[in-house]
């Protein structure tokens, strides 16, 4: 087995650091548009974060339990740490900082991106466990080309033929409204809906495969013949099926994959190949990533809800006593009040790292 990989700490770190960027403007009606997602079909910097952090888990599962036997215990472990991880998804989105501290029942919201984490994790550990590389592949294929199908082609129960075009007409909306009501981000869609999880697990398990290509004796070759099917079969798929984030789909999950494949490459060649000091801090933010992220999503809820006076809070009132500045203009204002959370806790997973705390999910 070979040594921990830097570069996967690091693009995970990274990852998390670009999420909570982008999450954490001062002004969401002044961002700069390489920190928002697109409208729907199209790919930003920003619509790249989350499949790179499923990729990871794929490359993480990969190291974590090549040498895993598979029994009971394993499935345990597996198990409970895809419910702690929907846990505290489901958590985040009934807290309230307030009395009676849990939001209203009949509207909140079920899906997640934590949620998401769990089920892929749980379900692409599982089939790890259970089949060849060469399998996994072929489930790949099959589950990319399905959705496509399912979402393009099938006609719904009254007999109209879907589109991939926001709500009322594509499957997505169709079964989460099915199963989740009024339980959604929106009511035209949820970006963690329910039927979308499906290829979600191809970016896991694409992970799993390039961890694979990886622990290999010529990494470099083969990683870079995986990047260039990847990035051209979905670039050449999106013809006829859009990249779009919230449907994540097929053509979605081999760019992104694809371009995932690519930084890590560059990464690894530089830090494990080259043996060249690079971006510790990443690594230190990727050492405690679910729990940072955790942290900042819980402290950002609550800084949106907690009143501060004169229709004020205490989100609104830090960005306007201490970044709102006549003299710049108001994105780069929202930026600056960004990369201060992003600062605060590269500090507080730097803190963590040195006391050699590292909490596991």
């Amino acid at each position: 087995m070979k040594n921990r990989i830097e570069a996967v700490d690091l693009l995970r770190g990274f990852t998390i650091v670009a999420m909570i960027l982008v999450n954490t403007p001062g002004d969401w009606n002044h961002v700069y548009k390489p920190l928002l997602h697109a409208e729907w079909n199209g790919l930003t910097p920003t619509d790249l974060i989350f499949p790179f952090f499923l990729f990871i888990v794929g490359i993480s599962i990969y190291f974590s339990y090549k040498n895993k036997p598979n029994t009971v215990p394993t499935y345990r472990k597996i198990t409970i740490r895809s419910l702690k991880l929907i846990g505290l998804g489901l958590f985040l989105n009934l807290f309230v900082p307030y009395l009676p501290f849990i939001t209203d029942l009949s509207t909140f919201r079920i899906p997640g991106v934590l949620q998401r984490i769990g089920i892929v994790f749980l379900i692409s550990s599982i089939l790890y466990l259970n089949c060849k590389p060469r399998t996994l592949l072929f489930i790949s294929i099959a589950i990319l080309l399905s959705y496509s199908i399912f979402s393009g082609w099938i006609p719904f129960p009254n007999g109209t033929l879907p589109s991939l075009d926001r709500a009322p007409n594509n499957w997505a909306n169709y079964i989460d409204l099915k199963v989740f009501g009024q339980h959604m981000w929106q009511a035209d869609y949820d970006p963690e809906g329910l039927l979308s999880t499906l290829p979600s697990i191809v970016s896991c398990v694409t992970g799993i495969l390039i961890g694979k290509l990886l622990d290999g004796p010529t990494p470099l070759r083969y990683l870079t013949g995986a990047i260039v099917i990847l990035l051209a079969t979905g670039y050449l798929l999106s013809i006829w099926i859009p990249i779009n984030k919230a449907l994540w789909s097929s053509s979605f999950v081999l760019v992104t994959c694809g371009w995932g494949s690519l930084i890590l490459t560059i990464i690894y060649y530089i830090t494990d190949v080259r043996k060249l000091s690079f971006g510790s801090i990443f690594k230190q933010v990727g050492m405690n990533a679910i729990v940072i992220y955790f942290l900042s999503s819980l402290i950002s809820k609550s800084f949106y809800l907690i009143p501060t006076g004169e229709s004020h809070n205490v989100h609104s009132w830090l960005y306007q006593k201490f970044f709102t500045f006549s003299t710049i203009p108001q994105e780069l204002s929202s930026l600056l009040y960004a990369l201060s959370v992003v600062l605060s806790y590269i500090a507080l997973a730097h803190l963590l790292y040195k006391r050699k705390i590292f909490i596991k999910v």
